[in-house]
């Protein structure tokens, strides 16, 4: 443990990509091919790998009572040695006596992140942590403070890993990251590059797959330079989803690959019934059935004969919930419109155009299912009613349309904003499904006031009504690999998500200066702005002009808010003549 902890500060000592490489293949390469792959998956980040479902359930409010009470040191000392390192992991380093001797092994440590796991209450815990602490050097206990944290902080993402393993192995990047996608396991991964058996990895079910993402586009003529066969999709105003689905087991998951089942209880009978095993790519949104309040005039308009979309204000009443009432499912009912398909009958289709993808999901949604299911005339539907034959939820394949001109998209753009949606996604027929990736073969059109996916990280105490919230959110985009502060806002969010908010905020604080908390960069909000300007005033270089919060993402992880780079894009095009 102790030479894993002095590769990773090492790692942490360059912010040269080939350096950082090169060192992890060099420790890996020196490992046994199993503790080699112990060693990846921490260096990943992680205690478990990512298929693995345990947990730690450590908080950082027993990490830092087990830091104090081997440390022996008081609650100021403490505050002041993290004020310095903003670090739990470094606060553990700098804090704990030194040990004799190092005597842990990486086995070691797996064993006791397994006995943490299974360990019911949090008096258990405090005490095989503090067990395995007391074995630790201070060193060898900064970064397995930082591997329970979930978060190495040294510049090492998981595809850096997936080079080091390549590398390490002579094996080819691409089917190094196509083994770890599959099988949600970089320690399996590293065993089977080293015996020459990456080909082998085989899909794991109910082990979320990366999400395809689309490119802004600001015009039909700037999609149609891209690629001429386009199919047009509404962009609904809902939560990415990826349904799993084998032998009337269904879980469900976000982008940011958590499971969300819990908070959509009826999808899963609604999905069940698929006569294949599958893995389906949709969007969840708050549903409106026809003739349910809709407007006519929005219903003529209206391509699919079953409903319509609602904003994602009334989905949020969803997102988030252990537990869903059969209230709460009549008063907000969703519905799952599935618009491709990755794996199904035994085949990952992954590498099968879009074209083909799209028919093989239309086959799969309409054949035969169980008695309770309804087939539509207008598409392929799955519906389930409760007891009184209120619809509760509904599976749909999202409507598809083609086109071949600026005209024929704009006339698509206009009606789904009759619709009540946010644009369109054009996608090419003939591309291939990049788990991750955000090229230029699917294509998003909005058409709004600017906005970004933005990082919060750090939180000001509001005034006069919002005195004792934390309501002023200074937030940031990525450069590189660091966070540079961009804004900071304090309209859009409601005073009861304020609320809601401020503890999360408080429980996550790492530094406090007056009424300014820098806290963990974890929340990421959707800002508007009217428009960007260059300004010393932040690090990032760029300013946004009357910027207002949009809405909280907690669909989306840290690193998939927006770039600097981004940023450069929308001012060159703001500003340019």
């Amino acid at each position: 443990m102790l030479r894993f902890a002095q590769t990773c500060d090492a790692v942490a000592a360059t912010n040269k990509k080939l350096e950082k490489t090169a060192l992890v293949v060099d420790y890996l390469r020196a490992l046994p091919s199993n503790e080699a792959s112990i060693a990846a998956i921490f260096l990943s980040g992680r205690p478990f790998a990512a298929y693995n479902e345990a947990t730690l359930q450590v908080g950082g409010a027993l990490l830092w009572r087990s830091i104090g009470e081997l440390s022996g040191k008081s609650e100021p000392e403490l505050t002041e040695i993290y004020r310095k390192h903003g670090d739990a992991g470094a606060v553990a380093a700098d804090a704990l006596p030194e040990r004799t001797a190092a005597i842990l092994t990486l086995i070691d440590v797996q064993q006791a992140f397994s006995e943490i796991a299974a360990a019911r209450g949090p008096a258990a815990k405090a005490h095989l942590l503090r067990r395995l602490l007391e074995r630790s050097t201070p060193l060898e206990a900064k970064y397995i403070v930082k591997i329970i944290g979930g978060d190495l902080r040294i510049g090492l993402k998981e595809s850096l890993v997936e080079e080091a393993i390549a590398r390490a192995f002579e094996a080819p990047l691409e089917q190094v990251k196509r083994a770890n996608m599959l099988l949600g396991d970089v320690g399996e991964t590293l065993r089977l590059a080293s015996a020459g058996k990456l080909a082998e990895a085989h899909l794991r079910l109910f082990h979320p797959i990366d999400f395809m993402l689309a490119s802004p586009v600001e015009s039909s003529e700037e999609a149609l330079s891209y690629f001429e066969n386009v199919a047009v999709e509404d962009k609904y105003d809902g939560i990415r989803a990826q349904a799993h689905i084998s032998q009337g087991e269904v879980r469900i998951f976000s982008r940011t690959r958590d499971e969300i089942t819990e908070s959509f209880p009826e999808l899963p009978p609604a999905l069940a019934g698929l006569p294949k095993d599958a893995i389906l790519d949709g969007e969840i949104v708050a549903w409106t059935p026809r003739g349910a309040g809709i407007p006519a005039r929005t219903e003529a308009s209206d391509s699919s004969p079953l409903g319509r979309a609602l904003p994602f204000s009334t989905l949020q009443q969803r997102l988030g919930r252990k537990k869903v009432s059969d209230k709460t499912m009549r008063d907000v009912p969703v519905a799952y419109l599935v618009f491709d398909v990755l794996y199904t009958g035994g085949e990952l289709l992954l590498n099968r155009p879009l074209r083909e993808r799209a028919q093989i999901l239309n086959d799969l949604l309409a054949a035969p299912r169980s008695a309770v299911v309804r087939q539509s005339q207008a598409q392929s539907r799955l519906a389930f009613e409760d007891s009184d034959g209120q619809s509760l939820a509904t599976v749909l394949r999202a409507p598809v349309a083609t086109a071949t001109s600026a005209d024929d998209i704009e006339a698509l753009f206009t009606a789904a904003r009759q619709r009540g949606n946010e644009g369109l996604v054009m996608k090419d027929l003939d591309s291939l499904y990049t788990p991750g990736r955000r090229g230029k073969s699917w294509l998003k059109m909005k058409r709004e006031l600017a906005t970004l996916d933005v990082v919060v990280t750090a939180v000001e105490y509001g005034h006069g009504k919002r005195i004792g919230v934390l309501s002023d959110y200074t937030f940031a985009v990525w450069e590189g690999e660091c966070l540079v502060n961009i804004g900071k806002a304090y309209s859009g969010l409601t005073d009861a998500e304020i609320a809601e908010m401020t503890p999360w905020f408080l429980a996550h604080k790492i530094s406090e200066r007056g009424l300014r908390l820098e806290v963990e960069p974890k929340i990421v909000l959707e800002v508007a702005f009217n428009n960007m300007m260059r300004s010393t005033r932040h690090e990032s270089g760029y300013a946004l002009r009357f910027p207002r919060i949009v809405r909280l993402r907690p669909d989306k992880r840290p690193e998939d808010a927006d770039t600097i780079e981004t940023v450069r894009e929308i001012y060159e095009r703001q500003h340019s003549a």
